[in-house]
């Protein structure tokens, strides 16, 4: 019997999460690879781990949204968790973020995914990708959803329901 590697890594949920607010524009493995902080070659194998869990489709090279929204709702928080570390510089995360820091504003620990680039200081979180703050400051869109996840991963019951909320709804 065969053994199979991890079936999913944090670089193919962020493939996933980039071709669902792509809006069906065409993109080269290259131009994907660029924009997420990966080379085409793992940007290709990204591809098709997140194919395999069925997060996207190969053929059509789109995210399945509703296994997507599926996935980020019930199982990115167990399979990604999140480790909190030192106070650094970086860029804002979860409730330190739009669209999340409108409702939790009061909130008094500053989050962050580490990044010299970044304009934010506080608790450094790590991301489901070290490139994430790249990919995030390059798309608005993917940014928030990001951030959404981070929520869900990060936050207490209250702030996890309203992540998984505007979650489900972006990816609706």
């Amino acid at each position: 019997m065969h053994t199979i590697g991890p079936v999913l890594k944090g670089q193919d949920l962020l493939v996933a999460m980039k071709l669902a607010v792509t809006n069906d524009e065409r993109w080269t493995f290259p131009a994907l690879g660029r924009a997420l902080g990966l080379s085409p070659s793992e940007t290709r194998y990204s591809l098709l781990r997140a194919a395999r869990a069925e997060l996207v489709s190969e053929r059509t090279r789109t995210a399945i949204r509703p296994n997507l929204r599926e996935f980020l709702l019930h199982g990115a928080r167990y399979a990604f968790p999140a480790e909190r570390g030192r106070r650094s510089r970086g860029m804002a995360t979860s409730t330190s973020a739009p669209p999340l820091l409108e409702r939790f504003s009061d909130s008094a620990d500053s989050l962050v995914w580490k990044f010299a680039q970044g304009n934010a200081r506080g608790e450094a979180v790590t991301p489901i990708y070290s490139s994430v703050p790249i990919a995030a400051g390059q798309d608005p869109r993917l940014y928030a959803l990001l951030v959404l996840l981070d929520g869900i991963r990060l936050g207490g019951a209250r702030i996890r329901s309203l992540a998984t909320e505007l979650l489900a709804r972006e990816l609706a």
